[in-house]
C-alpha cells in the first residue's frame, strides 16, 4: 500500500464525531439532538476534534460554528418524538382557560373610588347654571336678611338714608310686629267694623247697620283647630296697615298709603258682597269704615283700673268703583 492509500486510511475529520459522514460512521449520532444545548455541545466537540487533527485540517478546514440560539421554553420531546431543526422553538402546549370574573369591572362589589356626586356630577354646562343659582339665591337671602335687620333695627345713619328703600321691599309682605313682646304688649281689643251706602232697584239710597267683621272672624276661629290665615289675620293687618300709612286726619302718607286704602276697601266690600247687604239687585256705592278699640280688662286679683267704655276712630266715606260694586273687581 502507498502514501496514499496510509493516507487514506487515516481519520478523517469528517468522518469523526463531528463529521458529517452518513450514517453508520463511527462517531456520527443517529439522530440530531434532541435538545439545543447538546447540539451546541456536539458543535464544540466537533470543533475540537478537528483542531486535534492534522490531517483533517489540511484536508478540509472547519469554521467555528456560530453561538448556539436561546433554549425555547416548553417541554423537551421524548425519544420517540420528531426531529426539529437546531434552534428551532418547541411547539408551546395551549394555556388553560381563565375563568371570568363573576363579577364585571364596572359593577364589581365596594366602593368606587372614582365616583363623582353632587354638583361635581354633572355637565360642565350645567354646573355653571347650578352654580349662577345658588349665587343668586345666596345673595338673595342676604338682602333680605340685610333688609329685615335695618328695618327692626333702632334709627341709624343707613335707615335715614335709605328709610325709604328698605320699607318698599318689607312691606307689606315681610312686616315685623313687636308688639307681642315688652316693654308694649298689645292690651286692647280692636274690632273693624264697616257699613255701606246701598242703591237699591228702585233707584232708592239705603243705609246699612255696622258690621261687625272682627267678631265673624272670631266666631270663625272659635272651635277650629286649624283656623285659616285669612280668617286670623287678614282683616287685621289690613286696618294695621292703613293705621300706620295715615296720619291723626287720615290723610295718605304717601304712595303707600293710598295703596293700603284701596287694600282695606276691597277686603271690606267683598265681605259684605258675602254677606248679601245690599239686598236682591242693589248695588254698594259707598262704605265706611271704623274702629272700635276696648281695653283688655284686667285680671281679678289686679288692683289695676282701666275703662271699659269703647273708643271709635270713625274713617271717612269711600266711593266704590263699579268694577268692586258687586264683591270685588270683575
Amino acid at each position: 500500500m502507498d502514501a496514499h492509500d496510509e493516507d487514506s486510511n487515516a481519520p478523517d475529520g469528517r468522518h469523526g464525531p463531528g463529521g458529517t459522514g452518513g450514517p453508520g460512521l463511527p462517531g456520527l449520532p443517529d439522530r440530531p439532538p434532541a435538545d439545543p444545548d447538546d447540539a451546541s455541545s456536539a458543535g464544540l466537540a466537533s470543533t475540537s476534534t478537528s483542531t486535534t487533527t492534522p490531517a483533517s485540517a489540511s484536508a478540509a478546514p472547519s469554521a467555528v460554528p456560530a453561538p448556539a440560539p436561546a433554549p425555547a421554553h416548553g417541554p423537551t420531546p421524548g425519544p420517540g418524538a420528531p426531529p426539529c431543526a437546531a434552534g428551532a422553538s418547541h411547539p408551546v402546549p395551549d394555556a388553560a382557560p381563565v375563568p371570568e370574573p363573576a363579577f364585571p369591572p364596572d359593577a364589581a362589589p365596594g366602593p368606587r373610588t372614582g365616583s363623582r356626586g353632587g354638583i361635581a356630577a354633572l355637565s360642565p354646562p350645567y354646573q355653571v347654571g347650578a352654580a349662577l343659582a345658588l349665587a343668586v339665591v345666596a345673595v338673595a337671602a342676604c338682602v333680605h336678611l340685610g333688609m329685615v335687620f335695618l328695618h327692626v333695627a333702632p334709627p341709624n345713619t343707613v335707615t335715614r338714608q335709605h328709610g325709604k328703600a328698605v320699607d318698599e321691599w318689607v312691606y307689606p309682605e315681610f312686616e315685623q310686629n313687636w308688639k307681642l313682646f315688652a316693654p308694649n304688649p298689645l292690651q286692647q281689643d280692636i274690632a273693624v267694623q264697616v257699613r255701606a251706602e246701598v242703591r237699591t232697584t228702585g233707584g232708592e239710597t239705603r243705609t246699612t247697620g255696622w258690621y261687625d267683621l272682627s267678631a265673624q272672624d272670631g266666631r270663625a276661629i272659635d272651635g277650629n283647630v286649624l283656623p285659616s290665615h285669612t280668617q286670623q289675620n287678614e282683616l287685621r293687618r289690613a286696618f294695621d296697615f292703613y293705621g300706620a300709612t295715615h296720619d291723626s286726619d287720615d290723610r295718605p302718607m304717601g304712595l303707600r298709603g293710598a295703596l293700603a286704602e284701596q287694600y282695606l276697601r276691597r277686603i271690606v266690600v267683598l265681605r259684605l258682597d258675602r254677606d248679601h247687604a245690599a239686598g236682591a239687585g242693589g248695588v254698594v256705592e259707598r262704605v265706611q269704615v271704623r274702629g272700635r278699640t276696648t281695653d283688655v280688662p284686667p285680671p281679678k286679683w289686679s288692683k289695676e283700673k282701666v275703662s271699659q267704655t269703647p273708643a271709635y276712630h270713625l274713617l271717612p266715606w269711600w266711593v266704590v268703583p263699579a268694577a268692586e260694586a258687586r264683591g270685588g273687581v270683575r
